[in-house]
């Protein structure tokens, strides 16, 4: 059976701070068939059309998360998404919103990653205490914090979150997911401190429950989930500490 093959108008957000005042969109027109995700069609545009454009990327297997990008306005991985299956006769691409723009479809990760070094996304024990062997956490545990565990650090949530928007001091949906991961993990010795830092004035009452972060995660994860676990918890941690 022949592969379904279409002409497809793709349209890009290019700019390059460096020399361009304004934004501005690129038309492309490729054959695509239904084997070709939005990357491999930028891939393809850069190769044959137009090698200035700059797009990032590097497993192409929806794992490292460098890939997200606007597609027709909704947050997707570009090597996730496959053409043909959006039904689209034209395909809008653009940067990761409310990010610095360093040129066209990449954005700078620096203030995700900022917040995300805040919260301390590893385990953190005294190791002295360690088993020689291996540290046992049982399924039930792991459960807790299996789908927390998925998050591929992509940026979407942060970037299509409202208080983020308004306030460049929060957190952030990724950061707080990520604090609830390790909160959450029976083999983490910090939670105190970690809860302590999460609910500061940027932390987890910040959020205003839009559940933007929810609709944006490429990983159909749930971080405003998380947050109100984090309230929970700090809610818990602050009534022990008064009830003494």
């Amino acid at each position: 059976m022949m592969s379904e093959t279409r002409k497809i108008t793709f349209k890009i957000k290019r700019f390059n701070p460096a020399v361009d005042l304004e934004p501005f969109w690129d038309t492309f027109e490729l054959d695509c068939n239904e084997g070709t995700t939005v990357l491999i069609a930028v891939q393809e545009i850069i190769a044959k059309h137009d090698g200035s454009i700059a797009m990032r990327y590097n497993c192409r297997a929806g794992v490292c998360g460098s890939c997200a990008v606007l597609v027709n306005n909704k947050y997707r991985l570009a090597c996730e998404t496959l053409v043909l299956q959006l039904n689209k006769k034209e395909i809008k691409l653009e940067p990761l919103p409310f990010l610095p723009v360093i040129k066209d479809l990449v954005v700078d990760m620096e203030p995700f990653y900022e917040k995300l070094h805040a919260i301390e996304p590893f385990l953190i024990r005294d190791h002295s205490k360690d088993p020689e062997t291996e540290l046992i956490q049982s399924p039930e545990d792991f459960k807790i914090i299996e789908e927390a565990t998925k998050c591929i650090l992509c940026g979407s949530c942060h970037s299509a979150c409202v208080s983020v928007w308004t306030d460049k001091n929060y957190l952030g949906p990724g950061a707080l997911l990520k604090a609830f991961r390790f909160t959450a993990d029976t083999r983490d010795e910090n939670t105190k401190e970690r809860v302590n830092r999460v609910t500061a004035e940027d932390g987890v009452f910040r959020c205003h429950t839009a559940f933007n972060c929810v609709e944006a995660c490429p990983k159909e994860l749930n971080p405003t989930e998380a947050i109100q676990a984090l309230k929970r918890r700090s809610a818990k941690q602050a009534l022990k500490f008064w009830s003494r």
